[in-house]
Parts: structure tokens; C-alpha cells; sequence
């Protein structure tokens, strides 16, 4: 059930390209079928503008203006556009399945993601063996997630409908693979990807779509 909310406007994300949290948001927002506006933040060289502070003190993307109120935290956001907008289901009805949703995209969320260094303030840290402790970690997470998936996967990451898990996954496996990662070694988590990849929902609020992408990524 879907909570009766007056909409006040189309929500607006502040976010970047090639953030994993920003893409989330964005899939989430076109797998329900909503309409949006973008204000692109490039953190490096905006992220101490006055403005954005302002919209989240942490000075992280995503940032979402919606029905009258800012939100970060891309699971937040997502999991307030599920609570609060009909179509494409985003967690299972399931309560044991959607524990398991909540489970993987945790992982991924709390256990990879701000380790690796495309977190911009992990990389301002590490220097030049950013490369070998991204793969480091995302190797030391996908070990955990490969054995969880196998258990729960069906066409996706939780049975067989897309769900807040898969909206997860796409980010992290891209990151992977920028980093070199071989996903031979994890079999489950390279067809998800592949089957999610697929989906229009994934390709057009793919990095590589969006208004902030240089032209020679497009």
C-alpha cells in the first residue's frame, strides 16, 4: 500500500555521472516510471559550494528535492519512492524476500561501495594504490556476495522480479570492472549483471546517458 502524499513537483536529483548512489536513484526513479530533473554536482570541483552544503552537509550525491523535503542516502531515497509512488515494486511483498533485498543491497551499499576508491573521499586518502585496494575490497566483497546470490537468485537478485538489490548490483559490478576485477571468478554475479544490463531501465540512466557525461564517455 502506497501512502496518499500531494506531490508538490517533479523531484530534482543533485547528483553525478558515474556516482554508484546517483546511478541508483536514477534506476530506481525509471523502473517506476517517474519523471525527474537533474542538477549535475561534480564534487571535485564543486563540492565545497556553498549551495550544495546546504542541500546535504555531507557533501555527497545523491541529493533528491522531493515533495517538500531533501533527501540523501540513496537507499532512503529509493526506499521512499517504493513507499510512496505506484508501479514497478522496488522491495518483495515477501517479507522473508525482502529481507533478503535488504540484506544484499546493505552489502553492497554499507560493505563494498565506500571502500573502494570511487568514493571521492577514499581517494583523496589512498593516492596511488587506489587501484590495487579498490580491487582489494570489491574482490573481498563479491567472495561474500557470490555465495548469498546463488542462494537467493532467480532471474535476478531476489527470485525472478527486479527489485533494490539488483538496483545495487549494476553500480558495483561497473566499478568492478573499471577496476579490472575478474568476474569470471564469480559466475553469479556476472549473469545478474549481464540479464540486468539488458533492462531499459538500467540502459538509459546508465553513466554513459547522462547530462553530466563528457563527450568522449558517451
Amino acid at each position: 500500500m502506497h501512502l496518499s502524499l500531494v506531490y508538490f513537483s517533479k523531484p530534482v536529483l543533485h547528483g553525478y555521472f558515474r556516482s554508484s548512489c546517483s546511478w541508483r536513484v536514477r534506476i530506481a526513479f525509471a523502473l517506476k516510471g517517474i519523471e525527474y530533473d537533474q542538477v549535475p554536482v561534480n564534487l571535485i570541483k564543486d563540492g565545497g559550494q556553498q549551495q550544495f552544503k546546504t542541500l546535504n552537509p555531507m557533501q555527497q550525491v545523491p541529493a533528491v528535492e522531493i515533495d517538500g523535503m531533501i533527501l540523501s542516502q540513496s537507499l532512503a531515497v529509493i526506499q521512499y519512492i517504493d513507499e510512496t509512488r505506484p508501479g514497478h515494486p522496488l522491495l518483495p511483498a515477501d517479507l522473508k524476500k525482502r529481507a533478503q533485498v535488504r540484506m544484499i543491497s546493505d552489502l553492497i551499499a554499507s560493505g563494498i561501495q565506500p571502500l573502494q576508491v570511487k568514493n571521492l573521499y577514499v581517494i583523496q586518502k589512498i593516492g596511488a594504490e587506489k587501484v590495487q585496494w579498490s580491487q582489494h575490497f570489491i574482490n573481498r566483497g563479491f567472495q561474500a556476495l557470490e555465495p548469498v546470490l546463488k542462494e537467493t537468485a532467480g532471474k535476478y537478485c531476489v527470485g525472478d522480479e527486479i527489485s533494490m538489490a539488483d538496483i545495487c548490483l549494476v553500480p558495483q559490478v561497473y566499478n568492478a570492472e573499471r577496476f579490472k576485477v575478474d568476474l569470471e571468478e564469480y559466475p553469479t554475479i556476472k549473469r545478474l549483471n549481464q540479464a540486468l544490463l539488458d533492462v531499459e531501465a538500467f540502459k538509459v540512466s546508465h553513466p554513459s546517458r547522462q547530462p553530466d557525461t563528457p563527450a568522449d564517455l558517451n
